[in-house]
């Protein structure tokens, strides 16, 4: 009576690929820095919650670090739109005040 080996059944518990916005986090620190380290913070809990399998903790963090990632660097980019207007609009009044 001999047995033949079986090998083990592949796991079904794959962990899933879940995106964690790390790099447009560290990006969205030079935009906007509070929101910035919001966004590193939620990008970096992302690999560690598929690791020990909390799935659904995971894609929230990830969900998180996306927005607030997106929001800084929107904030940035319009701080920027708003001053390079800003500027130009009192390069003409300096023009049209020398007159």
């Amino acid at each position: 009576m001999s047995q033949q080996w079986m090998p083990p059944p592949p796991p079904t518990d794959v962990p899933a690929n879940v995106p964690n916005y790390l790099v447009p986090a560290i990006i969205s620190l030079f935009c906007c820095c509070p929101l910035g380290i919001v966004a590193v913070i939620f990008a970096a809990q992302v690999n560690g919650k598929v690791a020990s399998g909390d799935i659904a903790g995971a894609v929230d963090s990830s969900k998180k670090a996306k927005l607030f990632s997106f929001i800084s660097i929107g904030l940035g980019l319009a701080m920027i739109l708003f001053y390079v207007i800003f500027m130009v609009f009192l390069g003409g009044v300096a023009a049209l005040g020398s007159r």
